[in-house]
């Protein structure tokens, strides 16, 4: 099972690993504007399976968009989009409580990728905050 959480808890999340249809990881200008992150994650589910406890808060991000996201807290948790992907709903998988459950499966909208994305390996690594 893969459970979740915005930053607070108020708004809870559990789904089946099995029920995971994918995971990638979106570079998409919207993606990155509503999260305020380089990259998204996020696993495809048949809504179906998702449990929720709490209530997220739902924005129209677009004509057929819907983001969900915490009111107390401001995390992004849920995109849906019944136009495009009817039955299914994405979990921003950053909120899962262990994200590493989970490897992605592929990047897309790579059209949009921010160019020093490519190089991201290249950087110094600290293990934690450089002092």
């Amino acid at each position: 099972m893969l459970a979740g959480r915005c930053h607070c808890g108020a708004v809870q999340y559990a789904v089946a690993v099995a029920d995971v249809l994918h995971h990638a990881l979106c570079h998409c200008a919207d993606c990155r504007r509503h999260a305020g992150a380089p990259v998204v994650g996020w696993a495809m589910v048949p809504a179906g399976r998702l449990t929720v406890q709490g209530t997220p808060k739902v924005y129209a991000s677009s004509a057929h968009g819907r983001r969900s996201f915490c009111a107390e807290c401001g995390t992004s948790l849920f995109y849906v989009n019944e136009a495009m992907l009817p039955g299914m709903v994405d979990i921003q998988t950053g909120t899962l409580d262990d994200a590493a459950l989970l490897p992605p499966g592929a990047q897309i909208q790579v059209a949009e990728r921010l160019p020093w994305m490519a190089t991201l390996h290249t950087l110094p690594e600290f293990q934690r905050y450089p002092g």
